[in-house]
């Protein structure tokens, strides 16, 4: 097997349930010894990434407000989630196979990003089978995979903006998420999103390293260089509140969180 090949055939599969496993299994693959193939260019299929028809994706500004106290509003909230750990299992196969020529690390990093993903996507696609309801159940917006979309050609701004950027907002949301989920009885949903929230520390730290590494390359000041990358390529404003503890342990420097406001 060589793994970057397989994994973007891996992003290629619709079926989420397969896409997990999938995933899994090339992360199981790679520990195992298999090829990278780290020099080989692929070309890009039509139809990137592969997924089911439902959710029915919309703009993110008609995507209903959600609330944890009714089961339906619990159930739409926890698919938000579900639909946000189904795009990042896509985020981290698409860097593995698309960006050639980079040190074994970066791949191995991603598959690992891809493995917990997929953990994730499905710990929470069960819960919702738990509630009556599964993953394409609600509408979705595709604001993850855009961002992909736009920074497709330049490492430095794919490192920086959804990572560290996108998904770290995770970091930000998780807990509050937590506190409304936990009044409303579901403990299971928090303990689930407690196994999401200590890999995520993980995911975007590997988002600072790749970052900081391709920025040193380039012979750029990671610091300088992302507001122009945010700039360039539509990355939304960051709000508050701010989980510092966990955007520390994630590896922002202080003069990043201090910028945060």
């Amino acid at each position: 097997m060589e793994v970057r090949t397989r994994a973007l055939e891996v992003l290629c599969l619709a079926d989420p349930a397969a896409k997990a496993a999938a995933a899994l299994d090339l992360l199981a693959a790679a520990r195992a010894g298999a090829a990278l193939d780290a020099g080989r260019v692929l070309a890009a299929p039509v139809g990137l990434p592969g997924r089911p028809p439902r959710p029915v994706l919309v703009p993110p500004e008609q995507v209903p407000r959600r609330t944890p106290f009714t089961p339906e509003g619990r159930a739409a909230l926890l698919h938000a989630v579900c639909h946000i750990e189904f795009n990042a299992i896509n985020l981290a196969l698409d860097a593995v196979w698309r960006f050639a020529s980079l040190p074994d690390a970066f791949y191995r990093d991603w598959l690992q990003v891809a493995g917990e993903e997929a953990q994730h996507f499905s710990l929470l696609r069960e819960h919702l089978q738990g509630m009556g309801h599964d993953y394409g159940d609600f509408e979705a917006h595709d604001g993850l995979w855009a961002m992909a979309e736009k920074t497709r050609d330049d490492l430095v701004a794919r490192m920086a903006l959804v990572p560290r950027t996108l998904e770290a907002r995770g970091l930000d949301a998780t807990p509050p998420m937590q506190a409304k989920l936990r009044r409303a009885g579901d403990l299971r949903a928090v303990e689930i999103l407690d196994v999401i929230l200590r890999d995520e520390v993980g995911h975007v730290a590997i988002g600072n390293r790749w970052y900081r590494w391709a920025c040193a390359r380039e012979g750029l000041d990671p610091i300088a260089h992302y507001p122009v990358l945010a700039a360039r390529h539509g990355a939304p404003r960051l709000k508050g509140p701010f989980n510092l503890d966990a955007r520390r342990a994630a590896g922002f420097e202080p003069d990043e969180l201090a910028a945060l406001g």
